[in-house]
This record gives structure tokens, sequence and C-alpha cells, in this order.
């Protein structure tokens, strides 16, 4: 989605613009739900994109359950809950199909003084006079150019999954399930929102409630584990959901009832499938190299708990644009652009960080453990999460 948001703002402005996808096949039902901004909305509106029909499902409170089930903690936060599935429609739908190419497997960047050239492992080629690396995680062109920066084990995982709202409703309740629930064993946090059922189905009974918990895994140790598919290989960075040994979802799903109110556990015993994602994060030092750029999870890998990373690269790609506008040599351009979008990538690693800072279960200090308690007390956690308020704080 960042390639795609910054081929609509270059675009926009006169530019021609190709996007190369990886995949070979379209993309679909990568990720679950997104919690959206106000910061995103304006961006769209800017490229023209509405979002005020058929976008998401509006969740206006906030709600901690302790381990018996009660609420401990409530906050009116409205909001807007979409899809992965439903964003992106809207992005390829406004960018078309033209200049959009499957099965773009990048082998290297080659730069000139007047040009850039993307080169790729089906022996074809293409250039022009800017390359945006909007890559994502596993980012080639960041790997050519920052090899030493690679993404950071945050110390835990997301079990994630989606379960059908007919299922859903009967055990949490309609007010739960139209509600951002969280409950917040010790060292971990579970929390879940309703999001569109599939094809985007936003009809009642027919939505799914999107479920992420968050447990400590010791990267030695129960990391590989968890990665470790019945084949016995271990799977670098993340494990395909098929592959996930039933023992290990086995030992999840136990967890699940002896720490998570009963209701919750039976919302997880009707997950069919719960994927695992390993948290990682990444703080480049550097977004620009002659005519390359970096935007989005390519240059920042922001833990999930500041539900920011579609509105980022959305600033991202606004900034890149205004930045070829300011100046005429494309070069100087990206320049300016990396100094004021490394400033607001650093704000969101600060930011994600401390929301994470309680995932453990053991602490190097005292001081550590009491701030983190700080962290995860049910009031911070209701006003905090997925909210993008710290950005308009002058410092962190």
């Amino acid at each position: 989605m960042s390639g795609l948001l910054c081929a609509l703002n270059l675009s926009r402005r006169g530019w021609q613009v190709d996007v190369f996808e990886r995949s070979p096949v379209p993309l679909r039902g990568r990720g679950a739900g997104i919690m959206t901004h106000p910061e995103m909305r304006a961006a769209l509106a800017e490229l023209g994109i509405d979002c005020s029909r058929n976008f998401g499902i509006p969740v206006a409170n906030r709600v901690v359950l302790d381990r018996g089930g009660a609420q401990v903690a409530t906050r009116l936060c409205p909001q807007t809950a979409t899809s992965w599935n439903r964003l992106f429609e809207l992005l390829i739908a406004g960018f078309g199909q033209i200049h959009y190419h499957l099965g773009k497997d990048l082998h290297r960047v080659v730069e000139t003084a007047v040009a850039v050239e993307a080169r790729f492992v089906d022996g074809t080629s293409y250039d022009g006079d800017l390359l945006v690396g909007a890559d994502g995680f596993r980012s080639a062109v960041r790997g050519q150019f920052l090899p030493a920066s690679e993404p950071g084990y945050a110390g835990y995982v997301a079990w994630r999954g989606l379960a059908d709202e007919s299922e859903v409703v009967p055990i949490l309740s309609q007010e739960l399930f139209d509600s951002f629930v969280f409950c917040l064993p010790p060292g971990e946090q579970f929390l879940g929102y309703p999001v569109a059922g599939p094809n985007n189905d936003l009809r009642r009974r027919h939505r799914s409630w999107n479920i992420v918990w968050y447990r400590p895994a010791d990267e030695g140790n129960e990391l590989g584990e968890l990665l470790t598919d019945a084949s016995g290989q271990r799977h670098e960075l993340s494990i395909p959901p098929p592959l996930i040994r039933q023992a290990v979802i086995s030992d999840m799903r136990v967890a699940a009832k002896r720490l998570l109110p009963p209701r919750l556990f039976a919302v997880i015993e009707r997950i069919e499938q719960p994927f695992l994602q390993p948290i990682y994060d990444l703080e480049s030092p550097a977004m620009a190299f002659g005519r390359v750029a970096l935007v989005g999870d390519a240059a920042f890998v922001i833990r999930p708990h500041v539900g920011g990373g579609i509105a980022k690269a959305a600033a991202d790609a606004a900034a890149l644009a205004a930045a070829l506008d300011d100046q005429a040599s494309i070069p100087v351009a990206l320049a300016a652009f990396a100094r004021e979008r490394i400033t607001v990538g650093r704000k969101f690693i600060a930011q994600a960080r401390r929301l994470g800072s309680y995932l453990k279960y053991q602490f190097a200090s005292e001081a550590e453990r009491l701030e983190a308690a700080r962290s995860a007390d049910p009031s911070r956690v209701l006003a905090e999460t997925a909210l993008l308020d710290f950005l308009r704080a002058p410092s962190l």
C-alpha cells in the first residue's frame, strides 16, 4: 500500500509511475483489521478517494476486561475499523491496473547521474528518474543500500485470527462485539474489535471479530519452537499459518483458558486457523540515496501498538511528492524528504516501544518494572493504543 500511495501522489502531479509488486498473484487477505485515523482519511481525501461509504465499522467504546470478565476501565473513543483488503481495493482502483506489474522480484538497483534502473530476477529491467523502495518489512531496496539494517526482534509475538460475528455475539454480547476490547494478563495484552467479514461484508451478523494476543517469547528457545514446522524446518522471521504445528496452537489455547476471561477464551476456540506474528522493529538511519528513496515499512518497521502504519505511509507519500514539487534536483528533494520523515519515523518507533514495554515477564531493574507498570495501566492502554496524539507533542 505504501507503493500505491506514492504512485497516486506522484501521478496526480504529472509523473509517469509504474508499480512493481513482488507477489506473482493479486494481493488479497494480507492482514485483517486496521484502525483508521483522521490523518489517514485526510490523506486519502487529498487523493480523491472517497471513504464515506462502505469503508469500515464505527467503534465508539473501549473496554478493559479483567480475568473474570468484569469491566475495569472504559473510554469513549470513536474510530472506524477497516480492513487491509478494503483499503487496498480503494487504492488499486484509484491507480488502475495498466501500470501495476505483478511478479517483479527486485534483483538490484543501478544508479547513474541522470537516471536509476531497477533490475528484476526475471531478467527484465526498467529505468526512470526516481525509484521509491516501498517494498516493506523485507525490503530488497533497503537490503542493498543499508545491508546492516535488519529488523530486531522485540521479545514477543502476536497470535492473530478472525472469528465470525454469528458465533461470537452469543458469547461476548453485541455490545462487546461492537467495542474495542482489551484484557491485560501480566506481561501480555489481548485485544479484539469488529472488522468486515469475507468480501468486505459490513452487514450485521456477517462481520468478523479481529483478535490480537501479544505474548512474550524468548528469542533463543521459545521463538525457535514457535517457528518450527512439523517437518522440523525452522522458518526465519515468520511462519505460514498452515505450517504452524498443532501442538503449538494447542499450547496457545491452554494458555488462553488459564489467562483470559472465559468468553475471550471461547472466541479463541472458534478461530479455525490462528496465525503467528513475531514482532520486530527497525529504525533506518537513512531514507534517501541519490535518486532512491525508502518509504513506509521499508524505512521504519513499527510495532503494531500505534496502529498508524498506513497513516505514516500516507504521510511519507505526501511528503515525498511535496519535496519533489519544491526542488528541481531529485537527489536534493529526496534528501529534504528524508530529513523530515526520519524525525517522524523515530517518534513512531519510540512510542511503539514504550507501548510495548510491559510485554515481558522479567525486567532488568525495578525502575524498568515500574515504568512498564505505568504503561500497562488500563486507563493508559485505552488512552494511547492505536492513537496518534503523540505526534502532536513537541517531543517524547
